[in-house]
């Protein structure tokens, strides 16, 4: 199984996802601050496995405090936090696993300060191994959505590469296949940084699942002619009442699954529900730089000095989603009710 992202000998080692599909590339992070690079320049990317970046780098930045003092070893991890979590605003996973990094470091004030570091580190490890097992889960739950002899169409990269392995939105396909379905794939390029041309396709093309790349564009031509059965996509965060956070561009597809009578599905874990929210309007949504809009592989194409506009998520409206995935079911509406129920479980 591919590995996203590994955590030995004070080194978090992450394959660069900037690089693929033409190289394969690590990078090597021996500090908090490299890790919070590594996530704001989309080295790693994908909610998931940003969270057990994130997770990673708190870790890191534990083992390089030098005291004995257990207050200023709380004011410095706070510090390691603060940059960690300033890396990107939108993904819910990451915020969730500062937050999760944070209490174990505050259940362990009490005793050594090298025992602390060592249980950060193991903290990290076992949110590494969890996201991994909740991807396998979410897969055999989502699988039973997916018809055998069905083409699902999937926007932006929530595959292995995403996560710690495996997938969400790629993990269902994974194992829809693996129990003896038939399968095929439109994966949209997904513009302006190409997760899906770049990343899903490859993924697919790697595992040999039948795969056609489009063009974001191409998405209604295909649902029209009655070549795509269902959708299923990942999320960055989800509100309260089900509205989705994803890449830019999935608001459009569901509204043309809606206008095409087509299923419209979500594949997240709960760790991607941020229940305190009402609804998608409160989600902070990222703004890229407008260079990733005006260039292609490091070369413009678009006119010097043209005004750009760069949100890099969207919401899409619980309305237009049939079901949300997760490791503990399928939540279906009414979501506010059950999204709930799913998070307590």
């Amino acid at each position: 199984m591919l590995k996203t992202l590994e955590y030995t000998d004070g080194i978090v080692r992450m394959i660069d996802q900037t690089k693929l599909p033409v190289e394969t590339v690590y990078v090597d992070c021996k500090t908090s601050g490299e890790v919070a690079d590594a996530i704001k320049t989309m080295v790693v990317r994908g909610a998931p496995a940003i969270g057990v970046a994130a997770a990673m780098g708190v870790s890191l930045g534990a083992q390089s405090i030098n005291t004995d003092d257990p207050k200023q070893f709380a004011e410095e991890l706070e510090q390691h936090c603060s940059v960690l979590a300033a890396s990107r605003p939108t993904a819910v996973n990451l915020f969730w696993a500062i937050e999760r990094m944070k209490k174990v470091a505050e259940s362990c004030m009490n005793g050594s300060i090298e025992k602390a570091k060592e249980t950060l580190k193991e903290e990290s490890i076992r949110i590494w191994k969890e996201d991994i097992e909740i991807n396998k889960a979410m897969g055999k739950h989502g699988q039973e959505l997916v018809p055998d002899n069905s083409t699902i169409l999937t926007h932006c990269n929530a595959g292995a590469l995403a996560t710690a392995g495996y997938g969400t939105a790629l993990g269902v396909i994974r194992a829809a296949v693996e129990a003896g379905k038939k399968v095929r794939v439109f994966a949209d390029e997904t513009r302006p940084f190409l997760q899906g041309a770049r990343l899903t396709a490859w993924e697919l093309k790697e595992d040999d699942i039948p795969v056609r790349l489009i063009t974001d564009n191409m998405a209604g031509y295909f649902m029209r002619t009655g070549e795509v059965d269902l959708i299923v996509v990942g999320a960055d965060r989800i509100a309260g009442n089900g509205d989705v956070a994803n890449k830019i561009g999935t608001y459009s597809v569901a509204v043309l699954a809606k206008e095409h009578g087509i299923p419209f599905y979500v594949a997240a874990p709960t760790s991607t529900l941020d229940l305190s929210l009402d609804n998608g309007d409160q989600i902070p949504i990222e703004e890229r730089s407008a260079e990733e809009v005006t260039h292609i592989g490091g070369k413009r194409f678009a006119p010097e000095g043209i005004e750009v506009a760069h949100p890099a998520f969207d919401i899409t409206p619980n309305a237009l989603v049939h079901a949300i995935i997760t490791e503990k079911g399928v939540v279906r509406p009414p979501f506010k009710e059950n999204l709930r129920k799913a998070k307590a479980q």
